[in-house]
């Protein structure tokens, strides 16, 4: 059976290796090289106790910070609010406590075999130098930040998510580094990290072609010519007995080429790349300023924050500036200038959940995109996930509530 998947990020390359496991002949297509869009650049943490969404109750008084402050953690573009409206209307109707609860539960399903899905893709592509296990770090600046970040603790507890206080003599022990002053911490001891993202999805993608795959570089047209299973290109046609679309925050024009929608949008996330000059070796998270500080191969990179403001427009140097500002008073022994800068595009989704599942409209056409800031984190169990559905047996996480029927 050939199977075609759009996207060669992290999710689109997990999901063809899972696919290949099964036997099938897979090809993937993107616009770019295995790797080089929002795979390239994130904070490369497998964030398996990200279980509370984006939208949460309180949201609406921030919106006009997000309005006035295009540097704050969470920005909104006036230019991109007409286009943004309806998502953050859904997102807002997703941020009652109730709902919060339920997309918690539904996302720490997903979370729960993350890892361990991970395992025998990265044994087989020889990539367990790129992995390391140290937890994930999240430091607060003031009694005001820890407090205000309990509610969040609280329902990552409830969903078995372990998390463990530390004094400050703990915390400066794992960070001597961090600036003179009151410093809370809190560990997720069970976080796992990349070293390099890009290069992690790179090696999947060798091993992929290894074991027979194809990778095409081509523009998809995103429509079925005449009703049959063939996907147009700006190359050639490309025939399919199962079609995948999992192309990242550009997935939304090739389910509408298929008759399908979804409210898919985009939050922008800067990084900065630093030399590594206080040897950090656990991963970090601000929560005052909400961004990542993490130990590289080649360097340390400060990722994060959220920006709505879509694809087309062009960055906000500030954002890079204040994110590389802001680091250095929590760790002042960073002192080289940024070595390089970055913007890419989360695929996010109002409720926070993606996209996982058959079309309705078509049999043999699957949807797995709109990750969020869980794309590195959900990939392998995504590509598991979607070799069930295709192989026509029990998932191993349930679909349901990610289906693009909800909407």
């Amino acid at each position: 059976m050939k199977c075609l998947i759009v996207g060669a990020g992290i999710v689109g390359i997990s999901i063809a290796l899972y696919l290949q496991r099964e036997g099938y002949q897979v090809t993937v297509i993107d616009r770019g090289e295995p790797g080089e869009g929002t795979s390239r650049g994130n904070a490369g943490i497998f964030a398996i106790g990200h279980v509370v969404p984006i939208g949460t109750p309180g949201l609406i008084r921030r919106v006009p910070g997000m309005l006035m402050d295009d540097t704050s953690p969470m920005a909104l573009r006036w230019s991109y609010l007409p286009q943004i409206a309806p998502w953050l209307i859904r997102m807002l109707a997703a941020s009652t406590p109730q709902r919060v609860e339920q997309i918690s539960r539904q996302l720490a399903a997903l979370l729960a075999p993350a890892l361990e899905c991970y395992r025998p893709l990265i044994a087989a592509a020889s990539a367990g130098n790129l992995v390391q296990q140290r937890g994930w770090l999240t430091v607060f600046e003031s009694q005001q930040s820890r407090r205000a970040a309990q509610a969040d603790l609280d329902l990552r507890r409830r969903r078995g998510i372990r998390w463990e206080d530390l004094d400050e003599g703990t915390t400066r022990q794992l960070v001597p580094a961090l600036r003179p002053g009151p410093i809370w911490g809190v560990m997720f001891p069970d976080c796992e990290h990349t070293i390099d993202p890009y290069r992690l999805t790179v090696a999947f993608a060798q091993d992929f072609i290894a074991r027979g795959g194809t990778i095409l570089r081509g523009e998809v047209r995103g429509s079925l010519l005449a009703d049959k299973p063939v996907l147009s290109t700006d190359a050639a046609p490309l025939d399919f007995d199962r079609l995948v679309i999992a192309g990242g925050a550009y997935s939304r024009k090739l389910m509408r080429a298929l008759g399908d929608d979804a409210p898919l949008d985009t939050e922008r996330g800067y990084h900065v790349m630093l030399d590594n000059d206080v040897d950090l070796r656990v991963p970090l998270l601000s929560a005052d300023h909400k961004f990542s500080i993490t130990p590289m191969m080649d360097g340390v990179r400060i990722a994060g924050t959220v920006e709505f403001a879509g694809l087309e427009a062009p960055p906000n140097p500030k954002r890079w500036d204040v994110m590389t500002k802001r680091t250095r008073a929590l760790l002042p022994g960073l002192t080289s200038d940024p070595r390089s800068t970055w913007l890419g595009y989360r695929p996010s989704m109002p409720d926070s959940l993606p996209v996982i599942g058959r079309s309705p409209r078509h049999q043999n056409v699957y949807y797995a995109f709109g990750h969020g800031h869980l794309g590195l984190t959900l990939g392998a169990v995504t590509g598991r996930v979607i070799a069930d559905l295709v192989a026509q047996r029990a998932p191993l996480v349930d679909p349901t509530p990610y289906r693009i029927e909800r909407f």
